[in-house]
């Protein structure tokens, strides 16, 4: 089976990410598993710049085929932060239960409408031969007035998708893959793996 490396050392994205492309054919490794160590500054302006640089570095350094990912919610109330600084808000040690409050905090007051937020994710693909591709997926909700559920990780509690009714944070893990930014985003790549 062809190998795969997936940029992160995040075990809840590892997990998210291994359900999701458990029919892609390639044997999926986290950089943990690879035995890769090292720090990549993100200092892109969009996700995609920041997945590109994650992806370039380990493919570079190790020669495989890697994919990376780079994911947050935009609060369009917030103008759209925390955007690409989301997993740095408010600080990286922060736990998300402070982050999601301070977020909450800042919506005090301000109507459903106005709540309007997304999930965003873009992942690039690495190729041996130094080719790299993107591809984007989103799903769009709102915040919602306190943390609900205790699926999902990072800020799916206060994420509240209208058409289910609930939080990424209540679906199962099954649906939230259906539906979150990182699924549809992961199957886009999946597709062009596919056709190469």
């Amino acid at each position: 089976m062809e190998k795969l490396i997936f940029a992160t050392s995040n075990k809840d994205k590892m997990i998210e990410i291994r359900m999701i492309l458990a029919d892609s054919g390639y044997e999926i490794l986290s950089m943990k598993d690879a035995e890769i160590d090292i720090d990549i500054i993100e200092d892109g302006s969009t996700f995609e710049e920041n997945a590109i640089i994650k992806a370039k570095a380990i493919s570079e350094l190790t020669g495989e085929l890697v994919l990376a990912d780079d994911s947050g919610l935009e609060v369009d109330y917030m103008d759209k932060m925390p955007g690409i600084y989301s997993a740095r808000f408010e600080g990286v040690d922060t736990p998300y239960s402070i982050k999601n409050k301070i977020i909450m905090d800042k919506l005090q007051g301000v109507s459903d409408e106005e709540r309007s937020a997304r999930f965003v994710c873009a992942i690039a693909a690495a190729f041996p031969n130094g080719e790299v591709t993107t591809k984007r997926g989103t799903i769009e909700g709102r915040i919602g007035y306190e943390e609900q559920g205790s699926n999902g990780f990072g800020y799916d509690p206060i994420f509240f998708v209208p058409e289910y009714g609930c939080t990424t944070a209540q679906l199962s893990p099954e649906q939230k893959n259906e539906v979150s930014h990182r699924g549809k985003a992961l199957r886009l790549i999946c597709e062009e793996l596919k056709n190469r």
